[in-house]
């Protein structure tokens, strides 16, 4: 099993966690890039698919390195809708 399918399944797992580390990786493999400018800067972070111009904001935990449940949530609901998981 990769590294992706690994990680995309604890994502989809409501039981696990995922470090903000690990999203970085699901995202960018999903055709994803960070978005560098205007308000994103501190632990605001926008990603960005430059086929579709879809974008996800979120923010970076701190002072831990684990998502938030609703961070999950968010995530699996706009990667469905965008159809990618």
């Amino acid at each position: 099993m990769s590294k992706l399918a690994k990680i995309l399944e604890r994502l989809l797992d409501p039981r696990t966690t995922l470090t903000f580390q690990e999203l970085e990786y699901l995202l960018t493999k999903l055709g994803y890039m960070e978005k560098r400018t205007g308000k994103t800067s501190g632990s605001r972070r926008a990603y960005i698919d430059p086929k579709s111009k879809h974008i996800i904001r979120l923010h970076k935990p701190h002072p831990g390195n684990e998502i938030k449940k609703y961070i999950k949530n968010y995530i699996i609901e706009e990667l469905k809708k965008e159809k990618l998981i």
